[in-house]
């Protein structure tokens, strides 16, 4: 015989108190596995989402970020050029040559100054962004000391405002507009034109070129052919790819720490289950003995100790999750270690994060149970009745 589902919620519902407590332990173990997860992949998707499939980065072979690299104005031409290239409407080719720059701002409110990227780009670079969306002022006129600041930027930074002024390079750069990225990694950037960057920093090379393919399907003869052209250092890669990998030093980094926090608080929480449920057993020794004597077998016993350990944690698990999904509201910032620059991300939950979070929960429960269901389970049907 089986014991009924129905008296197992019921003991927990008779214990609500130590139930409760315990529940909110687990809870607060889920909550911090979840908001790890979903910090990881809030991340991942800034940065995947910033890049589009058509568009190639190329860049200085060897060199991780575009801060990195260097591009020579003769070997961006010869990149042009090339017949895999989309043309526009006028005939022109879809690239956009780069400079990419480094400069410290400080924080609103906060004298904690920040790395953020000055992204230089050609008159084709907005265009091969389309995520990338004014939604205040105007464009920056090519040839002018001019910029545009992405959300994330204008939001947090001293000058980055509409109508507000940067000096750097040298210079006086007036905010004309502030852009919209679709919470990429665009939005933590300030651009403007590439050839007066180049100027202000006083560049002779591009960081990289961006290109889009007429045929994505052509990607792999483009990249061979550029990487084995002996005019050119170059490495070709799909730009989601490129940017994908910027986010390699950061998850790893939030992955561990979120894993160690989570083992040592799932102890804690798993210590708090097993003492609840050997307080169960310590209080139920002549009802354990009267379902024995009523013909329920030790294993339904275990089992239905452990459903009650696993109910337990569930519900625990729930709860987490429910308040892990209020921090998709919240926006993080940090620095990238990959191209050490200010990036805004939120957190990102999805169906996978849930089923995570949820058996992460369950093994908790079966870990911190099975002990106390395996006491219950042992107890001898005379000794049993004798204690009551």
């Amino acid at each position: 015989m089986k014991i009924p589902l129905q008296y197992i919620a019921l003991n927990l519902w008779t214990r609500r108190l130590t139930t409760a407590l315990t529940a909110g332990g687990l809870a607060l173990v889920v909550f911090v596995f979840a908001t790890v997860l979903m910090l990881d992949e809030g991340l991942k998707k800034t940065l995947v989402t910033t890049g589009e499939y058509d568009n190639v980065v190329l860049i200085r072979r060897a060199a991780d970020t575009e801060v990195q690299s260097s591009v020579e104005r003769d070997q961006a031409a010869i990149t042009a050029s090339h017949a895999a290239i989309a043309l526009g409407t006028n005939g022109e080719p879809q690239v956009s040559k780069e400079t990419v720059v480094l400069i410290v701002l400080n924080k609103r409110g906060s004298d904690k100054p920040s790395n953020v990227i000055i992204r230089g780009i050609s008159p084709l670079g907005a265009m091969l962004r389309p995520q990338v969306k004014l939604t205040s002022g105007r464009m920056f006129r090519p040839g002018s000391s001019e910029i545009i600041a992405g959300s994330g930027i204008a939001k947090q930074f001293v000058g980055a405002g509409i109508g507000e002024t940067l000096r750097f390079g040298q210079r006086e750069w007036t905010v004309v507009g502030q852009f919209d990225a679709a919470n990429s990694g665009f939005d933590s950037e300030i651009w403007g034109d590439a050839d007066q960057l180049m100027q202000a920093f006083r560049r002779q090379a591009y960081s990289s070129v961006i290109v889009r393919l007429n045929n994505s399907q052509r990607f792999d003869a483009f990249k061979q052919e550029i990487e084995s052209d002996p005019r050119l250092t170059l490495e070709a890669k799909r730009e989601q790819i490129f940017y994908a990998d910027q986010s390699k030093a950061l998850s790893t980094f939030i992955s561990i720490l979120g894993i160690t926090l989570s083992v040592i608080f799932s102890l804690g929480a798993m210590i708090g289950a097993m003492i609840t449920m050997y307080a169960s057993v310590a209080n139920r020794v002549a009802e354990i003995g009267t379902l024995r004597s009523l013909g329920f077998r030790r294993s339904s016993i275990l089992v239905a100790f452990l459903a009650e350990s696993l109910l337990l944690s569930l519900v625990g698990g729930v709860v987490g999750l429910l308040l892990a999904s209020l921090m998709q509201t919240v926006s993080f910032s940090t620095t990238n270690f990959q191209s050490f620059s200010e990036l805004a991300f939120g957190f990102e939950l999805n169906a996978t994060i849930i089923v995570k979070s949820l058996a992460f929960s369950l093994v908790m429960g079966l870990l911190g149970g099975f002990l106390p269901a395996l006491k219950a389970a042992r107890m001898k049907i005379v000794d049993s009745l004798r204690a009551a």
